[in-house]
């Protein structure tokens, strides 16, 4: 059970111990995440894969390399940023998490969000972006930022999509490109809304929109 008094600290060994799902049973250990309690960017995957249940820590294979790549082209690092995921532990060969999996996993990801209290969510992959984006396809809004009460968040390809297709790279460099300036928008003093108003994304352009209550 996760309590509003939690920790970080508390929270990630909840998390390694936690039998919520079945996942539980086939994991070699759960992978909380890890980065900057402070961080301003926060990056939300799908689940950890065969290098990140060995290593306890997301993001370490393949597709963590191309994270590093890309975050080193906006200047930031591993230490700058938070990175977790939608579920904690590995889906068995690596298949996507199930509904049951997500929902046992949503506390801890609350209670993340909560204690780093990130300027921009980013979501990676089509599954962390269902949470905010239900019954939208990623092709159709990646990189566009949305407003969600006093964060941003931001729906983006997951690495390893980049991976399978390397067409998306260049995609995954530019969308990544424009995370600086949300960050920027966000700490203005104002605190003004960044929301695209063109019923197409792709062809939409940034527009301010008073911030809600």
């Amino acid at each position: 059970m996760v309590f509003e008094s939690d920790t970080l600290e508390v929270l990630d060994k909840k998390i390694q111990v936690c039998e919520l799902c079945t996942l539980a049973n086939t994991r070699k250990q759960a992978v909380p995440g890890s980065g900057n309690i402070n961080a301003n960017i926060m990056f939300i995957g799908e689940g950890p894969g065969k290098h990140e249940d060995e290593n306890g820590l997301p993001f370490v294979g393949a597709a963590g390399k191309l994270l590093d790549e890309l975050l080193r082209g906006i200047d930031l690092r591993r230490e700058d940023v938070y990175i977790t995921n939608i579920v904690k532990c590995r889906p068995p060969q690596n298949r996507d998490p199930n509904p049951e999996e997500i929902a046992s996993c949503n506390a801890y990801l609350e209670r993340q969000i909560d204690l780093i209290n990130p300027s921009v969510i980013v979501t990676l992959g089509r599954f962390s972006m269902a949470r905010w984006f239900p019954g939208t396809r990623i092709s159709d809004i990646h990189g566009v930022p949305k407003r969600f009460g006093s964060r941003v968040v931001v729906p983006m390809f997951h690495p390893a999509a980049a991976l399978y297709n390397p067409n998306k790279r260049p995609v995954l460099h530019e969308d990544f490109s424009r995370l600086p300036g949300f960050i920027t928008e966000m700490n203005n003093e104002d605190n003004n809304c960044l929301l695209y108003t063109s019923p197409s994304p792709r062809d939409a352009t940034l527009s301010r929109m008073p911030s809600s209550a």
